[in-house]
C-alpha cells in the first residue's frame, strides 16, 4: 500500500482493506476502518509491528451497503424525520437487501474459519474519527455472540447491521451534525465487522484488560501532568466502560500511581470498577457481572487477580490475601499494575510516540490486552484526538462569598464565560425523592431546546450522561448539546460524585464542542456549593420537579495554573 502517512486526511483507507479482500461494496470504508488501516501502515518498519497486534479479522461494508439499502428498502425520507422511536422501528422493519444477506452469510464463513469467535460489529461512518469531528459515541457499536444455531448467528449479525445503520439517524448524532454545520444527507455509514478480542473463561468471553490511549492530556488534574504525556483508562473486561461513564481506572503515562480522583481509600473506593462486562457464551449475550459474585472464579483464572483488585472495608483498602474483620467488597482497583505490567505502559508509550510522529497529530487508540499465557497486545481501533484549544489564563476576580454560588478545584482547565443568562439546576434531594431518570432527562432537553443559540450553565449531582442513573442524570448529548458550562456535584450522602473520567466520549464531546467543566466536591476544602443562593434566587421549575431553572447574569471564571474555578451571579 503506497501511500504518504503525513497527511492523514488524504490517507485512503479503502485500499488497505480492499488488498486483502476485506471490503463490500465500492462505496467508503468510512472513518472508523480508515483509522485501523492507517495505524496498521504506520506500525510497518517500526519495529513495533511485531510487539502489537490487530484483530484476526476485520470485514468493511462500505457505505455503498448503506445507500444501497437506504434506497432500495425507500427509507431515504429518515434524514428528514426527527421522530427517533418511528425511525428506529422502520429500520428494524425492514430487511437488508438479498445481496447484502448473501455477503453476511460469505462473511460468517469466513469468522467460522477462525473459530467462530463473539463479533463486535462497529460504525464507521464519513464524518465520523475525522480529524476536526469526533462523532464519539454517536454511532453504534453491537456485539454478536455469534454461538448457536447458524440461522440465529447470521439473523443476530443481520440485526446488528440494521442497529449500526439505524444509529446515523439518532438524536444525538442529528445534533452533533447540526451543531457542527454538517447536512445529514451528507453523512452515511460503513459497518466493519470484527472479531472480538478475548478469551473463553468457563462460559464467559472477555478480554482481561481493555483501554483507552491518548497521545495527549487536555484536561489535567495536577499542573505536574503535561500535556504529552499521555493517558491510559483501563478497565477488566470488555472495555465498553471505558468509554461510557463507568468506573474505570485512569493512568497518567508518566506517573502512573497518580489517581485523579484522590489517593484516600474512600476516593479510590469511590473512583473503582466494581462490575464488568463480558459475553456469556451459554445464553449467547452480553452481559454485566459484578466483581462480588464473581471474585472466587476470577481469582482462579487470573495469576494477576491482586494487582487488579483490592477489598474495601471500614475505610481502609486491604489486599486479597487479607482478612479483615469487616465484610469488605472488592474493587477493581489496579493497585499494582503499572508495576508488574510495566511492560504494557513502556509499549503504549512507544505507540502513541510513533503514531503521533507519524501522523503530526494528536491520536486515540482502543486496545485490548492479555497478560497470560502470552502477553498480547491488541489494538481495535486508532483515530485522530479532536484537538481541544485552551484559553490563555484566566485570573479568579475578586468576589464576595454569597455570590460565588459553586467553586472546584480539581480538573479546572483555563476557561471563561462571562453574562450568562440562564444556570440550569437539578436538585439532588427532589431527583431522588421523585425518582424519574427519564422524566429528568426529558426536562433538561427541552430547555435545551429553548435556549438554542445561548450558551448555558447547567449543573446537578454526580455525573451528566452516566448509564446508571442513581450516579447521575442519564442526559444524552442531544439533550444537553447547547451547554456551555457543565457542574458535576458530589452530594456523598445520596452516593452522588463526579466521575474525573478524561477519556470517555463524554468528555471527548465537550473538547469538541469547547464545553467548559466544573467538578465540585462538597465540604471538602476549595469546592463551594452554595445550596443558601440556590434555595432563596427566583427560579422556575422544568418538566420534572428537580430541575430548576434561574435567570440573571452569571459568569463562570476557571483557573488552570491554580487548579480553581468559580461560578458567581451579579
Amino acid at each position: 500500500m503506497e501511500q504518504s502517512l503525513k497527511n492523514y486526511d488524504a490517507f485512503k483507507g479503502e485500499d488497505f482493506f480492499r488488498a486483502s479482500g476485506n471490503l463490500i461494496g465500492a462505496g467508503s470504508c468510512g472513518g472508523k476502518a480508515k483509522g485501523l488501516a492507517y495505524a496498521h501502515a504506520a506500525l510497518q518498519g517500526s519495529g513495533l509491528e511485531t510487539k502489537i497486534c490487530f484483530p484476526d479479522l476485520s470485514v468493511v461494508l462500505s457505505t455503498e451497503i448503506f445507500s444501497d439499502y437506504i434506497d432500495g428498502m425507500g427509507l431515504s425520507d429518515l434524514y428528514e424525520d426527527d421522530d427517533w422511536s418511528r425511525v428506529r422501528q422502520r429500520v428494524m422493519r425492514a430487511p437488508l437487501l438479498p445481496a447484502c444477506r448473501a455477503e453476511l452469510e460469505s462473511i460468517l464463513d469466513r469468522f467460522d474459519a477462525i473459530g467462530s469467535p463473539p463479533l463486535a460489529v462497529r460504525s464507521s461512518s464519513l464524518l465520523e474519527d475525522s480529524v476536526a469531528l469526533a462523532f464519539a459515541g454517536k454511532y453504534e457499536t453491537c456485539f454478536s455472540p455469534n454461538c448457536g444455531k447458524r440461522e440465529d448467528r447470521i439473523v443476530a449479525l443481520d440485526e446488528c447491521v440494521r442497529k449500526v445503520f439505524s444509529s446515523l439517524f439518532n438524536p444525538s448524532a442529528r445534533a452533533y451534525r447540526e451543531k457542527h454545520g454538517k447536512n445529514h444527507r451528507d453523512e452515511a455509514i460503513a459497518v466493519i465487522i470484527q472479531s472480538l478480542s478475548g478469551k473463553s473463561h468457563g462460559n464467559c468471553f472477555y478480554p482481561e484488560l481493555a483501554g483507552t490511549l491518548f497521545s495527549r492530556v487536555f484536561r489535567r488534574p495536577n499542573p505536574r501532568i503535561k500535556k504529552e504525556d499521555g493517558l491510559m483508562r483501563l478497565c477488566f473486561g470488555l472495555g465498553t466502560r471505558t468509554v461510557d461513564r463507568c468506573a474505570a481506572r485512569i493512568f497518567y503515562l508518566t506517573n502512573p500511581s497518580l489517581r485523579p480522583a484522590g489517593n484516600q481509600p474512600e476516593q479510590v473506593a469511590e473512583a473503582s470498577q466494581e462490575s464488568f462486562d463480558y459475553i456469556d457464551l451459554d445464553a449467547c449475550s452480553f452481559m454485566t457481572g459484578d466483581l462480588s459474585m464473581f471474585s472466587n472464579f476470577l481469582q482462579k483464572e487470573h495469576k494477576n487477580f491482586s494487582a487488579y483488585v483490592q477489598m474495601y472495608a471500614d475505610n481502609i483498602l486491604y489486599s486479597t490475601l487479607a482478612d479483615p474483620e469487616e465484610p469488605a467488597r472488592p474493587l477493581f482497583s489496579f493497585p499494582e499494575l503499572h508495576i508488574r505490567e510495566k511492560g504494557l505502559f513502556d509499549l503504549s508509550k512507544d505507540l502513541l510516540r510513533r503514531l503521533e510522529d507519524v501522523s503530526g497529530i494528536p491520536v486515540d487508540v482502543e486496545f485490548a490486552y492479555e497478560t497470560s499465557p502470552e502477553k498480547s497486545f491488541k489494538l481495535l481501533q486508532m483515530r485522530p484526538l479532536t484537538s481541544y484549544v485552551e484559553m490563555n489564563r484566566v485570573e479568579l476576580p475578586d468576589t464576595p462569598d454569597e455570590k460565588i454560588i459553586f467553586q472546584g478545584d480539581r480538573m479546572v482547565s483555563n476557561g471563561l464565560m462571562e453574562n450568562v443568562s440562564h444556570l440550569v439546576y437539578v436538585n439532588a434531594e427532589t431527583y431522588k425523592d421523585q425518582w424519574d431518570p427519564s422524566g429528568a432527562a426529558r426536562a433538561i432537553g427541552e430547555i435545551n431546546r429553548a435556549l438554542d443559540g445561548k450558551k448555558y450553565i447547567l449543573a446537578g449531582p454526580g455525573r451528566w450522561g452516566s448509564r446508571n442513573p442513581a450516579l447521575g442524570v442519564p442526559v444524552l448529548y442531544a439533550q444537553i448539546c447547547n451547554c456551555g458550562c457543565l457542574v458535576e456535584i458530589s452530594v456523598p450522602e445520596l452516593n452522588f460524585s463526579p466521575e474525573l473520567s478524561f477519556g470517555t466520549h463524554f468528555f471527548l464531546d465537550m473538547d469538541s464542542d469547547g464545553t467548559l467543566y466544573l467538578p465540585v466536591f462538597s465540604r471538602q476544602k476549595r469546592n463551594k456549593f452554595n445550596t443558601a443562593w440556590l434555595d432563596s434566587a427566583l427560579f422556575k421549575t422544568g418538566e420534572h420537579p428537580s430541575v430548576r431553572v434561574y435567570e440573571g447574569n452569571f459568569s463562570v471564571y476557571l483557573d488552570g495554573e491554580i487548579e480553581s474555578g468559580i461560578i458567581t451571579a451579579r
